[in-house]
């Protein structure tokens, strides 16, 4: 009788293959909202995505049964679905117009912004290391942008919001998970969107054609599989390991717009999309082992350390 010698595989190399897969999802995501372009108003197809997105959160609906949802977290769960929609709106109108790869690297501010907000509003301590990671990611942004150097088309105008737009809905969603579950979360953000972008998309409807709906579908389906990617890659692999992975997606969405768009290509967004990358690893990593020592501190005392 034999047996199976065989190792399971790295959790490390786990970890870098979903997060690999992560940003593949997400340039696909792109890429699609670039195809289906200027036709179609971007609160409309921001509309769309939900409606027709709501069929993959199907099996995590028996979440809403028996949720103990207070008056102030009915108020979270607004003003997310409400930040949501505004920063979904604003993404889709710069998708269509801009460069994939500008788009891609500008949305890795995000994270920064969640940072600021998680000291001025949720009151987490703000250290030196820290401040000097994001001003580095900000530095980034202005290679991007090179104001003054070049035009910046109202693409770039609303991008420049969408990062702080959506770290308010991030920021809300961190305050509900104190008291409620990621599938609770997720489902009510998934029905907030559509009731609250419905009066948008109302307001300059166009009749969709079926690429177009299939197009958001799939739009629909690889951020779904982006989000499970990534929760993959995060529960395989430490911060310090998945997060400099996130590179590789301005990687594909580069050669996504030259190959596929006819973009320019430009050096200084990759240039600029290291920088920023470089930054919010620093903050990941920095957050990773706060946490970590955290745990700890609140593990000792119930194993019997003593300081």
């Amino acid at each position: 009788m034999t047996t199976d010698h065989r190792m399971a595989p790295n959790p490390n190399t786990q970890g870098i293959l979903w997060m690999l897969a992560t940003g593949i999802a997400f340039v696909a995501v792109a890429g699609l909202v670039r195809w289906i372009g200027t036709d179609m108003p971007p609160a409309e197809a921001g509309f769309l995505r939900y409606v027709l997105g709501l069929i993959f959160i199907i099996p995590a609906l028996g979440q809403l049964r028996g949720a103990q949802i207070r008056r102030t977290d009915w108020g979270l769960f607004a003003l997310r679905g409400f930040a949501q929609t505004m920063g979904v709106i604003l993404w889709f109108y710069a998708m269509a117009r801009l460069p994939v790869a500008d788009v891609v690297a500008m949305g890795y501010l995000t994270p920064v912004w969640v940072t600021l907000g998680a000291a001025l509003v949720l009151g987490e301590r703000f250290k030196t290391a820290r401040l000097a990671a994001i001003g580095v990611a900000f530095v980034g942004v202005l290679i991007i942008l090179r104001p003054g150097l070049r035009a910046l088309s109202d693409g770039y105008i609303a991008m420049l919001f969408v990062a702080p737009i959506f770290a308010i809905s991030y920021l809300s969603a961190k305050s509900l998970t104190a008291r409620h579950g990621a599938g609770l979360i997720v489902v009510m953000l998934s029905l907030a969107v559509p009731v609250v972008m419905a009066p948008f998309a109302l307001a300059v409807w166009v009749a969709p054609t079926w690429p177009q709906l299939l197009g958001l579908f799939a739009v629909a389906g690889f951020a779904t599989l982006g989000h499970y990617t990534m929760t993959r890659a995060f529960r395989a692999a430490p911060m310090a390991v998945t997060q400099p992975i996130v590179f590789f997606q301005l990687v594909w969405a580069t050669l996504v717009g030259v190959l596929i768009f006819s973009d320019p290509f430009d050096v200084w967004v990759i240039v600029g999309g290291v920088v920023i990358v470089v930054a919010i690893s620093v903050i990941a990593m920095r957050e990773a082992r706060q946490t970590e020592a955290r745990k700890q501190a609140a593990i000792a005392p119930k194993a019997g350390f003593q300081p």
